[in-house]
Parts: C-alpha cells; structure tokens; sequence
C-alpha cells in the first residue's frame, strides 16, 4: 500500500507533464505551419489551389491524407492551418474536412480484419467496424451535394462565427497577434531554414506527434480503467452510448483510437450493434474539439472550417441517431455488410483498398491532368 501511495504522485506528475508537453507542441507546430504557408508564396498556393479546387478531388484528398496518418484530429488541424494563413479558401477546405471523417474510419475496419480465423466473431467485428464508415458515407452522401450547391456548411458556419461575436481577423493579423510564446522559435527556424517546405514537414510532424502523445497518454489512463464499465453502464442506453463516445473522444483526441477499442466488444457479441452505433456517432462528435482548439486565435475563415467539421457531424447525428426509421439504416447496411464478408471474406480487404486508396488516388491523379 505504501508503494502505491509514493507511485501515484509520480504517476500524477508524469501524466500532467505529458499532457501540458504534447499540447505546447501542438500550438507551436501550427503556430509554425500557419506563418510557413504565408511565407511560401503565391506560386505554390496557385498549384495547391488548382489541385482541389475540384471539390470530387478536394474531398478524396482528405479521404487518402487521413487514411494514411490516421488521424482526423491531425488532418483537420493541418486545414484549420492553412485556412488561417489565409492560402485555402473556406468553401474549398470544407470537402476536405468531409473526406477527413471518411478517411479516420479505416483503422476499426483494419482492427476488424483481425477476426479473420472465426466467422461468428468475424461477422461482427466487421459490421461494428465498417458501421463508422458507413455513417460518414451516408453523412457525405446526403450533405455533399448540398454543400456544393447551396453552401450550406459554409454559410451557417459563417452565420454562427458572426452570431457569437468572433473577433475578425485577416491572415495578417493573425501572423501579428499570434502568442507571443512561439515568436522566438518561429523566427529562428523560418530565418535559417532556405527551403521553407522543410517547415512544413517539421510542423506537420509535430502535430502528428503531439496529438497521438495526447491520445497514448489520456488512453492509457482513461480506458484502462472503463473497460470492465463498458457494457454494464455505459451501454445502458443510448444516451450513456453517445456520451462516452463524445467525452472519451474529446478528451483522448482521436476518434480512431475511441471507435477501436469497442471492435473486440462488437465481435464477441457483448455488445449489440445498435447499442454501439449511439457511442460512434458520439465520438464524430468528441472528435471536432481538435479543430476548434485549432482555430481559437486564428482567423474568422479557421473557426468557420472548425465549425464546418462540427456542423458535419452534428447535422449527421440529428439524420442518423434522431430521424425514425433512418436512424437504423446505417446498422442494417453493416449488418449485411458483415455477413457478406464472412460468406466472402476477400470482399473486407478489397473494399480497404477501393474505398481508401485505390479511388481517392485515381480521382486525386485525374484532377492533376
């Protein structure tokens, strides 16, 4: 018992110095990322642009960006960035950000492949899997064509930025005004570093690092200690679902982490599908706190684009958790899902490499022609 007491303050100490460390390097490297990309010029902006300034390209590059680093909280704060250097126009940014939420799905349906060796367990692994997928695919589906011709995402993001007061502030400005903490660092570096795209690596690996530093640290510590909580309490109804799926993703910063951890829990059949559906659609939610921490002192154009991955996801959860009769169409589509794969299981690894790599790869590389 002594030995516990004297460990715990240690173990306290360590998880605070983690958490304060990875979150000061998250704000340094998009501090960094945010001024890099106003130095680059006009002339990588006009390629940047020229790429996604197809919406269908925009949004399958934040499709495949995702999927590789998995991390939505990491590729959307790598947009929030650009967006507030003033080089990505908003309506431009917000397919990405839909693509982001598609592309973070893929780690629980590679979990899921796992379970491969015992088709019960198979089954339902890959139903609780790809049923993340499937929500973001219907919420892509039905949002999409109405953000590309009505701007709906971009519009009442607009209205609610101006609603609550947000301080306007140009690109400039924020290069100005930003805090004063990284100054010296960011001088230094941008001062002797003659390719400056290094800096955008430098920037884009600190993020990554930072925010999966955060997501190990609070994981670890947090479920741990909820595992055997799970089913008895948490799952007791769809309320206690969505919440945990909200709180545990907001607070361990990754989605993909939060949506895994419940794949063994759906395959052992502990858990019902429609009882996990309410906790996935939570943890879309917990998943946008990133970006909003992102674009706070950043520009108007940030916080709209933050709001747009909210307003995605929230708009999806009213559709898809709220909406009789809707509410269940995503869990049908996985359960079918699930059963044709155990029939056919090379239709799991096929449907990875279509959905992940294979189509948003094509249509990136068509939109560069």
């Amino acid at each position: 018992m002594i030995k516990t007491s004297e460990h715990a303050p240690k173990g306290i100490i360590k998880f605070v110095l983690s958490l304060v460390i990875s979150l000061t390097i998250f704000l340094w490297s998009l501090d960094l990322m945010t001024e890099t990309f106003q130095i680059i010029g006009n002339d990588t902006v006009i390629r940047l642009l020229d790429i996604i300034s197809n919406p269908f390209v925009s949004l399958f590059i934040g499709i495949f960006i995702t999927a590789v680093i998995q991390s939505s909280s990491t590729s959307t704060s790598l947009i929030v960035a650009i967006v507030a250097s003033g080089s990505l126009p908003l309506q431009n940014a917000v397919p990405m950000v839909m693509g982001a939420n598609i592309g973070t799905t893929l780690t629980s349906t590679i979990v899921s492949l796992s379970y491969i060796t015992n088709n019960k367990e198979f089954k339902n692994a890959i139903a609780t899997g790809v049923m993340h997928d499937f929500f973001n695919i219907l919420t892509v589906t039905i949002l999409f064509p109405l953000e590309w011709n009505y701007h709906i995402l971009t519009e009442l993001s607009q209205d609610i930025t101006h609603f609550v007061g947000f301080k306007n502030k140009t690109a400039t400005d924020v290069a100005v005004t930003h805090s004063g903490l990284f100054d010296y660092i960011n001088s230094y570096l941008i001062g002797i570093t003659s390719f400056k795209p290094l800096l955008i690596l430098l920037s884009t690996a600190s993020l990554f690092g930072s925010i999966k530093i955060m997501s190990k640290t609070i994981s670890n510590r947090m479920i741990g200690t909820m595992r055997e909580k799970f089913e008895s309490v948490f799952f007791k109804n769809n309320f206690n679902a969505f919440s945990l799926g909200a709180i545990l993703t907001a607070v361990i910063q990754s989605s993909s982490i939060s949506t895994t951890v419940i794949v063994p829990l759906g395959a052992t059949g502990k858990i019902k599908l429609e009882k996990i559906f309410p906790y996935i659609v939570g943890a879309n939610i917990g998943t946008t706190i990133t970006a909003l921490i992102a674009a706070v002192n950043k520009s108007e154009a940030a916080m709209n684009i933050a709001l747009v991955h909210f307003l995605f996801n929230l708009i999806g959860t009213v559709i898809f958790l709220l909406t009789p009769g809707i509410k269940k169409i995503p869990v049908i589509y996985a359960q079918k899902f699930g059963s044709m794969t155990m029939r056919y299981k090379i239709i799991g690894f096929f449907y990875i490499l279509v959905v992940f790599f294979i189509l948003p790869l094509s249509l990136i590389f068509l939109g560069k022609l």
